[in-house]
């Protein structure tokens, strides 16, 4: 019987390493489930076993999300268990980081705890309107309704997006086209121009104050200052987006977005403070 050297994480999501005996690779997972292990990683002495890694792409997509929520919904409508409902989907899975994470859910469905206390484990993955959505079907007794319902809500996001995609992409390439047409005037074609007009005036007299203007702005952009706002209009963006993702920024931008720089009523003052408490 090989030996096998295996990597792995335990109940309380810490890494474990060690070395087995098993006939194969499914006996060794078999084998470390039993001892609350999630193998991620086992190499046979001599040879490597071909067992996904961890962390290959630590990201699940809205499909992805969609597709394995209307499958977990079927699933429980049709009375099979819960945590045989997770073993199946999570050995369908094809992203590595994905199945890592449904089985970590099961593991911990089998060692008691509540789906809605498995899933807030892993915010990345369920956020917490998906976690609550499924706290409210396993207290009601209507889990598979609750994820039918977000397979939908789901995916008539991932619907939204791919439409406000679709229709931003030409008024973005003309914003761009017509950005890079206006610099390449500023920069390339209004400095040979400025040495026609100089030439051809005369001893005291003065360009018309709007060409002045444009020139001052074809000087600036031509220099040192059009690399300075280009990297300043760079910088923000980033800037603006790492500030996005804390909680604070979003609450920040979304309310600057969502109410346009009015004073909320009494009714939505409350209404805002009591989300954020929550």
């Amino acid at each position: 019987m090989p030996t096998y050297v295996f990597k792995g994480r335990n109940r309380l999501n810490e890494l474990v390493d060690g070395e087995r005996d098993a006939a194969n690779q499914d006996e060794l997972r078999a084998l470390l489930r039993r001892e609350q292990i999630v193998l991620t990683q086992a190499t046979e002495k001599g040879r490597v076993v071909s067992i996904p890694k961890l962390g290959r792409r630590k990201k699940v997509g809205a499909k992805e999300l969609a597709v394995f929520t209307r499958q977990f919904s079927v699933m429980i409508d049709a009375g099979l268990p819960l945590v045989q409902c997770l073993d199946i989907l999570a050995e369908q899975q094809q992203n590595a980081f994905f199945k890592d994470v449904l089985r970590q859910v099961r593991q911990n469905v089998e060692e008691g705890s509540t789906l809605f206390a498995a899933l807030q484990r892993h915010p990345k993955v369920f956020d917490s309107l998906y976690s609550h959505m499924v706290e409210a079907g396993e207290t009601g007794g209507v889990l598979d309704l609750i994820l039918q319902r977000l397979a939908t809500l789901i995916e008539k996001v991932v619907k939204l997006k791919r439409s406000i995609v679709s229709a931003s992409i030409y008024p973005a390439a003309v914003i761009v086209v017509a950005i890079g047409a206006i610099a390449v005037i500023m920069v390339v074609v209004i400095p040979q121009f400025q040495q026609i007009f100089i030439g051809l005036l005369g001893p005291g007299e003065l360009l018309p104050l709007p060409t002045r203007i444009v020139m001052g702005i074809s000087n600036f952009l031509a220099g040192w200052g059009g690399l300075s706002l280009l990297i300043g209009i760079i910088g923000s963006s980033i800037g603006i987006k790492f500030y996005y993702k804390t909680e604070k920024g979003r609450w920040m931008i979304d309310n600057l977005l969502l109410m346009h720089g009015r004073e909320p009523f009494k009714g939505e003052r409350k209404t805002l403070a009591y989300l954020s408490a929550n």
